[in-house]
């Protein structure tokens, strides 16, 4: 249950770092890291990489896909898990 609560709190956290729903919060500390990464990367914002971690973290802030997610993966393993752990004894 930790576990979980601390992948929400993760989207919460890029939330309230500027990556929402709408897009980086102009003035927010995810601007200030999109333009630290486009000047890194030789300007623009088209030069970084799709799945870069600009990319990664607005898409999580903006759709919370990481908890859900994990969430599913988490409870389809523990199901394989208990099954594995009933079956051996």
């Amino acid at each position: 249950m930790v576990f979980l609560a601390s992948l929400f709190a993760t989207v919460s956290i890029l939330q309230m770092a500027g990556f929402t729903a709408t897009g980086i919060t102009a003035g927010s500390a995810a601007a200030g890291l999109m333009s630290t990464a486009a000047i890194a990367n030789g300007g623009g914002v088209a030069s970084m990489a799709a799945g870069g971690i600009i990319a990664v973290a607005q898409s999580i802030g903006a759709t919370g896909a990481l908890a859900t997610s994990t969430y599913v993966g988490a409870a389809v393993g523990d199901a394989v898990l208990a099954g594995h752990v009933a079956s051996n004894r």
